[in-house]
């Protein structure tokens, strides 16, 4: 059977597939394409690697504590029950997990808002950042004044 998704598409084979690789795409158009302003896409906007950086360290120490400790409580949870140490209420077990997973979700939010953006890396806790972070967050969502 020949042609549609049997291998890779050839000039005029009526595959889905572009007959001339990406790579030579690139090239064939005269190199990189340029953004507004004249520079290369990816340089002009986006967050730099030293801030991306200290917001991933944030978020995962933020989210990744309080995930393990409500996955621990079911595990603890069940072998204080098992050995018959305490009688614990499943209630007891699902809403102190369920609180360790949302203050988990709180801490996603915390680790990219409180990342310092200037090159120093801030403070350890980084809660004066915060109301910064903020405020470039809702600058980012306003609109530009509309020409009529």
């Amino acid at each position: 059977m020949g042609g549609k998704g049997n291998g890779p598409a050839r000039q005029g084979s009526g595959g889905i597939a572009p007959s001339t690789p990406p790579s030579a795409a690139r090239t064939a158009g005269g190199g990189a394409k340029r953004g507004a302003k004249g520079q290369a896409p990816g340089k002009s906007q986006g967050i730099p690697a030293a801030v991306a950086n200290r917001m991933a360290r944030r978020v995962g120490l933020a989210t990744g504590i309080p995930t393990v400790l409500g996955m621990a409580t079911f595990i603890v949870s069940y072998v204080v029950v098992s050995r018959g140490l305490l009688d614990i209420p499943p209630v007891a077990t699902l809403l102190t997990s369920g609180g360790f997973f949302l203050l988990g979700l709180v801490g996603l939010s915390y680790g990219v808002l409180s990342a310092s953006w200037e090159d120093s890396p801030g403070s350890l806790l980084g809660l004066e950042q915060i109301g910064l972070n903020i405020g470039r967050l809702r600058s980012s969502f306003k609109r530009p004044p509309t020409a009529n």
